[in-house]
């Protein structure tokens, strides 16, 4: 992975100013990097936890925002057509526990959302942006190599785009 060193941004979470390097997306055919964060259920898991399935891995805004809304719902709505195709799906956001949690209940998402509140993951995947996780998403296979990659991602058909490459 390279970090470019010309995008570096302030920002101020918790009332704690930061400095953040956007680094690039991973690009496909790379080990997606290994990680341990909170569900929004409180509980530890690691990407590894999911070796022997696909990932979907799809970073999102902000909990309980309209696109975030938007694209969790399309993702549930299409929820068992990704659990036939043997693919997990793992939302992530730099929300903390609560927040996660509360949109999760909210809009009754099968699937967890993961809480990176001190940003490593996105910054390891590429979706740093002034404390908001940039709107991009990850296909990781079984054995936890990228196979495709989503800079932009569209709230409102990511889930078919998604489910189209994968058939």
């Amino acid at each position: 992975m390279t970090v470019s060193p010309l995008k570096v941004l302030r920002f101020v979470k918790n009332g704690v100013t930061s400095m953040l390097r956007k680094p690039e997306m991973l690009e496909v055919g790379a080990q997606a990097p290994d990680f341990t964060v909170k569900t929004h259920e409180g509980n530890e898991v690691r990407l590894s936890d999911y070796r022997g399935k696909k990932v979907l891995l799809w970073f999102y805004p902000k909990a309980d925002t309209p696109g975030c809304t938007l694209e969790g719902k399309k993702l549930r709505d299409r929820h068992q057509e990704f659990v036939d195709r043997g693919v997990q799906v793992l939302g992530i956001s730099y929300d903390e526990v609560a927040d996660n949690c509360a949109f999760a209940e909210k809009f009754e998402f099968p699937f967890p959302l993961l809480c990176d509140d001190d940003f490593a993951v996105g910054n390891k995947y590429g979706a740093g942006d002034s404390g908001f996780a940039s709107r991009i998403s990850y296909l990781i296979d079984e054995q936890g190599v990228i196979t495709h990659a989503t800079a932009k991602v569209d709230p409102n058909t990511h889930a078919d785009e998604i489910l189209a490459y994968i058939k």
